[in-house]
């Protein structure tokens, strides 16, 4: 019997990361990404009425990236969290169907957006700020682009680096010598 129960706990163990939801789209899916009509002017007016943030979450189908982030960044309750407490998540397909309306009132099917913003790769970020001049798209007001995967303390931090608005202060710490202070008050230096 002991045998047994070994075997199992190590069976277990060698089993990948908790399986992440896959909708239709083929796309991972998380508790805080919000369905909505992805008219981007409503969804920064509904992101702001919860006073979080808004970012757009480019992802496609099969992209083992996209899969390296929500298996082993998201999955970690402290990134998972401060996320769905201080943002509201778009996620968009880059190589979709559904129309998205951009904030300069251009009407366009996700893949079509996703060449105007000149998104490359997936998984891509793009932070909003909190207000949107009418005559610029999205890619023209982001306030930061996070292209790629990156690990949990890279993630926290841009996600923190936003939300904190580090962007707008005057102090001379982007987000390259934020991160790296971050990552030595963290691990005392070691690398995410």
């Amino acid at each position: 019997m002991k045998f047994l129960i070994t075997a199992a706990l190590a069976g277990l163990m060698t089993l990948p990361a908790a399986a992440q939801e896959i909708g239709d789209d083929g796309l991972h899916k998380q508790p805080w990404m919000r369905t909505t009509f992805k008219d981007l002017q409503e969804d920064l007016e509904e992101a702001n009425a919860e006073d979080k943030r808004l970012v757009l979450f480019f992802e496609q189908r099969g992209c083992i990236y996209c899969r390296q982030m929500h298996e082993e960044v998201f999955s970690d309750p402290k990134v998972s969290d401060y996320i769905e407490e201080n943002y509201f998540v778009v996620q968009l397909n880059l190589h979709g169907d559904t129309e998205v309306t951009d904030f300069d009132g251009e009407a366009l099917s996700e893949k079509a957006m996703a060449r105007k913003w000149r998104i490359l790769f997936t998984p891509t970020l793009v932070f909003m700020p909190e207000e949107v001049p009418e005559d610029q798209s999205a890619a023209e007001a982001a306030v930061a682009t996070m292209p790629g995967a990156f690990g949990k303390g890279t993630t926290i931090d841009m996600f923190t680096w936003v939300a904190e608005k580090r962007y707008d202060m005057d102090n001379g710490e982007d987000f390259q010598r934020y991160h790296a202070r971050r990552i030595q008050e963290r691990d005392n230096g070691r690398t995410d």
